[in-house]
């Protein structure tokens, strides 16, 4: 009977420190997906309140290309105000439409202070990304105004921009493959954050105030 006895507490013990390890499991996970969740959609802030990675303020590389209008544009003719520089190819199906309509977004959240940013989309697809089909997708985008520049050029011309702001682009003719994200300039051309593509228009319309503020 003792035996018997032993056994069965064993056994009751067994389950009970079973039910007891799955409640820690659980709880441990739950914390873990609580704290991996809080990291993706809270955002890193700068001492200065911008939201971002912190680029450190240094000058932003130059560059001067042509834009969907057939302009010549460089990113020196917009100091003074507050520059978003990102960079996309017209064919692109998924990620370059998802963050133009993003812009598009932070336009309109900008209101009147709109007409105060500018946002420079440079090509990395210099084989099939020419001036008109930058026009057309300005306009499949809703895109279509002064301060918004879809810049064209060369591969000669475009890939030292690429390099100067450490963006990985390749295009083979049939598609392109290239980095991701924003870089967001103040108003005297410094390098002040980076946004990766996980950002909101609210974000970025946030930054570009704060900036404007300055």
């Amino acid at each position: 009977m003792s035996i018997r006895w032993n056994w069965r507490l064993a056994s009751r013990l067994s389950v009970l420190s079973l039910a007891v390890l799955v409640v820690i499991f659980v709880l441990v996970y739950q914390r873990v997906s609580a704290d991996k969740a809080s990291s993706i959609d809270t955002p890193s802030v700068t001492t200065s309140g911008l939201q971002g990675t912190d680029l450190g303020g240094a000058t932003a590389p130059g560059f001067t290309l042509i834009d969907q209008h057939g302009k010549t544009v460089s990113l020196a003719d917009f100091k003074g105000q507050p520059v978003v520089v990102t960079f996309m190819f017209t064919r692109c199906p998924d990620q370059c439409p998802l963050e133009a309509q993003k812009l598009h977004s932070t336009f309109q959240l900008l209101g009147n202070d709109a007409s105060h940013v500018t946002m420079l989309a440079i090509s990395t697809d210099p084989q099939n990304d020419t001036p008109q089909a930058a026009s057309n997708f300005t306009q499949a985008h809703s895109l279509d105004q002064s301060n918004w520049h879809f810049l064209t050029g060369s591969s000669q011309q475009l890939s030292p921009v690429w390099s100067n702001y450490h963006v990985y682009a390749n295009s083979n003719g049939n598609t392109a493959d290239h980095s991701l994200g924003i870089y967001v300039l103040d108003k005297q051309g410094h390098e002040r954050v980076f946004q990766d593509t996980s950002f909101t228009p609210d974000q970025l319309a946030s930054n570009l105030k704060k900036l404007l503020s300055e």
